[in-house]
């Protein structure tokens, strides 16, 4: 965890506390604009606080599953090289035996022409 993610953690329900305290003390001495305006600061804020919130509870929930998916990628991909490898093993037996093959027929069309 960050230094900065740590002092939001502290920073944010020190702005609620405080404004939702500011309402109150503000009502008490009978100042309704006050009071409204800590009310909508304290809104604002934990507005704020819920949109910053919510993407990274997003995240967690997410990450199971990207972490599942990224392990399946890797297998498949280890599959995909495996297959690439036999394949180039399989072309070079198919060239070596052509080779051959093409040795006999040399080989036996200059015994042909003795």
């Amino acid at each position: 965890m960050t230094r900065r993610s740590k002092l939001w953690r502290v920073a944010a329900p020190l702005y609620v506390f405080i404004n939702l305290g500011g309402a109150i003390y503000a009502a008490a001495m009978g100042e309704p604009m006050h009071a409204a305006g800590h009310v909508v600061l304290l809104l604002l804020g934990a507005a704020v606080y819920w949109m910053w919130l919510a993407p990274r509870a997003q995240q967690q929930e997410l990450l199971p599953g990207a972490r599942e998916a990224v392990a399946s990628l890797d297998h498949l991909q280890q599959s995909v090289d495996a297959i690439a490898l036999e394949v180039e093993r399989i072309g070079e037996a198919q060239r070596f035996e052509a080779k051959l093959l093409a040795e006999r027929i040399r080989k036996s069309s200059l015994k042909k022409d003795q």
